[in-house]
């Protein structure tokens, strides 16, 4: 579970205007945050196979958001994964 905090400096960063919480952008950006915290957790607890398939969906749910907004429009796909910090 990501801070209160982490969740509003992903939404942010990432909003294209004042109101927008939901874009796929954001919420690329929120899912993200929830992956590396809970890499983290796996990386402790190797044993969590309940947390490893939620991590798993995380990641599929992450690609199809990102596999959208490349077709929308590739130029924000590659700026987002610039500033997410995303391997292709």
């Amino acid at each position: 579970m990501i801070s209160t905090e982490k969740k509003n400096i992903a939404i942010k960063s990432n909003q294209s205007h004042k109101t927008d919480t939901g874009s796929p952008a954001v919420q690329a950006a929120i899912l993200t945050e929830r992956i590396k915290e809970l890499t983290d957790h796996l990386k402790i607890s190797k044993k969590d196979f309940a947390a490893r398939r939620g991590l798993l969906q995380m990641v599929g749910q992450r690609r199809r958001l990102l596999r959208y907004i490349a077709d929308k429009d590739s130029q924000q796909y590659l700026d987002l994964i610039k500033k997410l910090g995303i391997r292709r």
